[in-house]
């Protein structure tokens, strides 16, 4: 009995991200688990007696996956953020909310900001840096700045 990655999918890919969530209670973890599992499914390429016997074992590699990544070395010894944010000393407050503003930017955006007002690198260098073309390091500026401009005012008007 074998089914095809997509028709596996199809049938348990609601069951294997459920318990792949419950393991390591998070959205993007649990995809990967599921990622995962379907692609050892199909580089595995073994017959399995029934269906269930094709569920079961999903679950399994699935729920595997979601514990390795659990337990690995990057998740234990990772920061939020957030956390980190009280660890930090700035010369003004508003040092602060600048640099949290900018990590609550998009991983894009912030990339780019980062690299042209904290690293003051040229538009050509953060090309070269992200081996893209200068057209998009300039839009990700612009729009990164454009994000950062409607945070700040927001964050400045609540506090009025």
């Amino acid at each position: 009995m074998r089914l095809s990655v997509d028709e596996a999918f199809e049938k348990y890919g609601d069951r294997l991200f459920a318990a792949a969530f419950s393991v390591c209670r998070n959205q993007m973890d649990a995809d990967d688990a599921v990622q995962e599992a379907l692609i050892k499914y199909h580089t595995h390429g073994l017959d399995y007696l029934s269906e269930t016997h094709v569920k079961a074992w999903l679950l399994r590699v699935a729920i595997n996956c979601a514990k390795n990544t659990a337990s690995s070395f990057w998740r234990k010894n990772t920061v939020v953020w957030e956390e980190y944010m009280d660890e930090l000393v700035f010369e003004a407050p508003e040092d602060g909310a600048l640099f949290d503003a900018v990590m609550r930017l998009p991983q894009k955006y912030r990339i780019a900001i980062h690299l042209f007002y904290f690293e003051e690198y040229a538009v050509q260098e953060i090309a070269q840096i992200l081996r893209c073309r200068e057209g998009t390091v300039k839009s990700q500026l612009s729009r990164g700045r454009k994000l950062l401009k409607n945070m700040l005012m927001e964050d400045w008007n609540d506090d009025e």
